[in-house]
């Protein structure tokens, strides 16, 4: 693992013109409710048998919901062979730090990081 990389920076770099390869780590579930825009959800436990998807990325940030999970996960994918070269990263604080825009599965955006619609009352 390279270190940890704050979210605000996170935000910065997926501007640039090649962006890093964001891995959320969470459920399927908690993915489709809200995660950063063009990120890969890879759970945790499927990552020894999914590494490979993400061994053409030169940087990679791993995010968790609060940044602990995902240290663990970026030493993971460090380890890897195929990702030995690319620079791994975990977004220190996790989702409950990212102040960026999320995107839900269903195509829309919401402008935090909450677990799902309001109670209608």
């Amino acid at each position: 693992m390279d270190g940890e990389v704050d979210p605000q920076e996170v935000e910065t770099l997926l501007d640039e013109e090649q962006p890093p390869r964001v891995v959320d780590i969470r459920s399927p579930g908690q993915f489709a409710r809200g995660h950063i825009p063009g990120s890969l959800n890879i759970p945790f436990g499927e990552l020894p048998t999914r590494v490979a998807e993400i061994d053409d990325a030169d940087r990679i940030v791993t995010v968790c919901p609060h940044g602990q999970a995902s240290v663990q996960a970026a030493r993971l994918i460090k380890s890897y062979e195929g990702t030995a070269d690319a620079r791994v990263e975990s977004m220190s604080g996790g989702l409950t730090e990212w102040g960026g825009p999320l995107e839900t599965d269903d195509g829309g955006e919401t402008a935090d990081g909450d677990e799902g619609p309001q109670a209608p009352f």
